[in-house]
């Protein structure tokens, strides 16, 4: 490192500001020091906090944050044709369970939980998670990243240059894209109000986010399963307008919405599946995709009786609109 780069670097740092060659280096110091440990029972790897993007703050009261955590897989949510999701639990061992002479956690007492937890603090944190894993360029279907693709740009033309020929980068560059926009958009929707999942951390083309579900790990139902009683469609049509009013003044649209792609939890309506979101303001199909979105969904609450449903849908395709300022 040069001089003129290493007193660049200095007063980043005396900004409070880490440089990314210190980002690299407290990465691998907190590496060495976690690896020093083997893994508790039941655990699949350390925890990947602090890795990659990390969701917006004021992060949930739910959420683990520990360094000293671990992840745990559960088993399949479910598979689809561009990624798996996968549960996971993310939990921090008994330290007391660690035994210094043997170098091993005490497999009946790692997950027990602390006696002298003070009142009011859970005495074993711990919390559900989705993993969704974006699958390989071998095993992805492209043939809709072109239209979805539009108005995003990278900031290297060779980069861009690749995904618009669609190489063997490109497709490597497409691929990521896809996480990196699910995670941008589920960060600006939550800030925003949006009912959607908290998007906690991502590492590649790995997301990790919040759980929709029971803690028993039973996952929300979808849309789609559900055979709703009168009362209960008109509120989720309404809960729908107000989400879908929130993601359009954010100025997107879902991109591919549908019935299975919303879940309910005990009647709170959930969007989910954002990675082809589309920007209203710079996508050139965005009027196509808008009236998509409205078209899908206002069909399935006619299917299941929703008064007057079409008469509704073009008053929410007509709000969408005004909201996100499209002529």
């Amino acid at each position: 490192m040069s001089e003129q780069q290493q007193k660049a670097e200095r007063k980043l740092l005396r900004r409070g500001r880490l440089t990314d060659r210190e980002r690299e280096r407290l990465a691998e110091g907190r590496e060495d020091k976690i690896h020093e440990r083997p893994l508790p029972p039941g655990a699949d790897r350390w925890s990947t906090w602090g890795e990659g993007e990390l969701g917006p703050e004021p992060r949930p009261e739910w959420l683990v944050v520990a360094d000293g955590a671990v992840d745990s897989r559960l088993g399949v949510v479910k598979t689809g044709k561009e990624a798996d999701v996968h549960l996971v639990e993310r939990w921090m061992p008994n330290e007391d369970a660690y035994d210094f002479a043997s170098g091993r956690f005490d497999a009946d007492e790692a997950r027990d939980p602390d006696p002298d937890a003070a009142p009011g603090v859970p005495a074993l944190a711990t919390c559900l998670l989705a993993e969704k894993i974006y699958r390989g360029n071998d095993h992805r279907n492209f043939h809709r990243d072109a239209s979805y693709l539009d108005g995003r740009r990278t900031r290297e033309s060779r980069l861009d240059r690749a995904v618009a020929n669609r190489t063997r980068f490109g497709l490597k560059v497409i691929a990521e894209q896809w996480a990196v926009a699910e995670f941008a958009a589920l960060g600006t929707l939550w800030e925003a109000g949006a009912p959607v999942p908290y998007p906690v951390q991502r590492v590649g083309t790995e997301l990790l986010i919040e759980f929709i579900g029971d803690p028993d790990g039973s996952a929300a139902p979808r849309l789609a399963a559900l055979r709703p009683e009168p009362d209960e469609l008109a509120d989720l049509w309404g809960q729908l307008c107000a989400a879908l009013g929130y993601v359009a003044r954010a100025g997107y649209t879902h991109g591919d919405l549908s019935a299975y792609n919303i879940l309910v939890h005990h009647g709170r309506l959930v969007l989910i599946d954002l990675p082809q979101i589309v920007d209203l303001a710079a996508n050139p199909h965005r009027g196509d995709y808008l009236g998509r979105d409205v078209a899908n969904v206002t069909s399935w609450f006619a299917a299941r009786g929703l008064p007057d449903a079409e008469r509704r849908g073009e008053r929410l395709l007509e709000d969408l609109r005004y909201e996100a300022r499209l002529s």
